[in-house]
């Protein structure tokens, strides 16, 4: 019997593979018998542990629309431990959204994303609540206000730089994509921090592509979050370093900021251009504060270091991936026009987005 018990535990010692993944998961469909079903709606019957996520490659609008035709307009499918409700039929789309629709307000975020916006320090995956209502607020009223859009006078030389570099290049091929991508990079650029320098522009591009392929990464924690510590694809790092490059390049400008309002402070000048960075920093608090709801924007709402890096880099990361997307894998029509006498002037037509009638929630 000794000998037995001695060979078995060789053996696992030989393959650490079977103790820290092929055990756990054992355990995980043992007490996953045991829990009390709860009342889902009907749905494709699954796998043990993993569920449905054999099927990831079908959930597409099609692969949805069929699933819809077989279980009816409110389905439910298991990714892992994760419970997703798919709903088609516009009565009860209509009860979600409209009807009980601050039961279903937070927007549900994975851990790339809770870990990239300081556990959802911003405004695109704050809980519902008190602080989403004033951020959004001060993103109405005072960083995206049609005020503060006509305010920009300075972003807009780079509107005139394209249109001249297209004069320019009159009779020759130009690279409308690349251009106009360019136009809006540096437009985010200088509306965000204010500088008409390039400098830097390219490693916080590179730091939102980075974050961009973080969000969208598949992470088996999500699914199954007691393999989280395991880390089997080797993402803990890469959001940790890329964390860390948005810390320092956003603490510097931050740093920035605050040491120019400082050396300004005794100029009474109200016109003095600012940007979004200036914006933020006027709500600015080292200590947390308790928001309330009252009128008074600036006394009842205060943002932390973490919420303004965390609200500049969504907004950047937005805007550059949309635009990137529409021009690139959308058919974006883009046409520039040049005069005879070099008078240039452009306009964009962007073809409508297809949308699908399905909402996605998880329980």
């Amino acid at each position: 019997m000794e000998k037995k018990m001695i060979s078995l535990l060789q053996a696992l010692e030989a393959k650490p593979f079977f103790i820290f993944f092929i055990i756990p998961l054992l355990f995980m469909f043992v007490l996953s018998r045991f829990r009390r079903g709860k009342p889902y709606p009907p749905g494709p019957k699954g796998w043990p542990v993993i569920g449905n996520m054999t099927m990831m490659h079908q959930l597409t609008h099609r692969g949805l629309a069929n699933l819809a035709n077989q279980y009816g307009g409110i389905f439910h499918l298991r990714m892992g431990f994760l419970h997703v409700v798919a709903i088609s039929s516009p009565d009860t789309a209509r009860q979600v959204l409209q009807v009980h629709d601050n039961i279903f307000s937070n927007r549900p975020a994975n851990i790339a994303i809770s870990y990239l916006t300081y556990d959802r320090a911003d405004m695109a995956f704050a809980h519902y609540g008190p602080f989403w209502r004033q951020m959004r607020k001060l993103c109405v009223m005072k960083l995206f206000s049609r005020k503060r859009a006509e305010s920009w006078d300075s972003v807009r030389d780079e509107v005139d730089y394209m249109i001249r570099a297209v004069a320019t290049s009159a009779g020759t091929s130009v690279n409308i994509g690349e251009l106009v991508f360019g136009l809006t990079r540096n437009i985010i650029y200088r509306a965000a921090f204010g500088s008409s320098s390039h400098e830097g522009q390219d490693d916080f591009i590179k730091i939102l592509q980075e974050f961009s392929k973080l969000f969208g990464a598949f992470n088996l924690a999500d699914f199954v979050p007691c393999l989280g510590w395991m880390d089997p694809q080797g993402l803990n790092s890469r959001l940790a370093k890329a964390r860390d490059s948005l810390d320092g390049f956003i603490d510097s400008i931050i740093d920035d900021h605050m040491e120019k309002k400082k050396n300004n402070s005794s100029d009474c000048d109200k016109n003095v251009d600012t940007d979004m960075v200036d914006e933020l920093l006027a709500f600015y608090s080292d200590e947390e504060v308790k928001i309330s709801e009252s009128e008074d924007l600036q006394n009842s709402f205060k943002l932390t270091r973490n919420n303004i890096k965390a609200i500049i880099m969504l907004k950047s990361h937005k805007r550059i991936s949309i635009f990137y997307w529409k021009v690139l894998n959308n058919g974006v029509s883009i046409i520039l026009v040049i005069g005879l006498n070099n008078e240039s002037g452009f306009s964009i037509a962007f073809c409508s987005v297809v949308t699908f009638g399905f909402t996605l929630i998880h329980a």
